[in-house]
């Protein structure tokens, strides 16, 4: 029971820290994204993922912020968006006279 209190106090306490850094090392991006460290090394290595390089070129450090972008940008749309969008779609052709493809 101590050990899971424990545990658990010491995960507090990296969220703490994590929600304080601006530059994250693998690690903490890994905990922020909930992605392994194998997995991110992958995006590293393909350039799919915004990162930084320390002067020897052995550290990968992350902005907090350009982090939170690149999980945020493949929004999907919600069905009621798409039905509103295919609806103001087939109205707006409709009054244009276009022809049905």
């Amino acid at each position: 029971m101590e050990k899971q209190i424990f545990n658990e106090l010491q995960e507090l306490k990296n969220l703490t820290l994590l929600g304080a850094k601006k530059a994250l090392t693998m690690s903490d991006c890994a905990l922020l994204t909930g992605l392994s460290k194998s997995h991110l090394y992958k995006k590293v290595m393909n350039k799919e993922i915004p990162y930084y390089k320390s002067d020897g070129g052995k550290l990968t450090y992350f902005d907090k912020s350009e982090v939170e972008e690149w999980c945020l940008k493949r929004r999907v749309k919600a069905t009621d968006e798409l039905e509103t969008e295919a609806a103001t779609y087939c109205v707006t052709k409709g009054k244009k006279g276009g022809k049905n493809v």
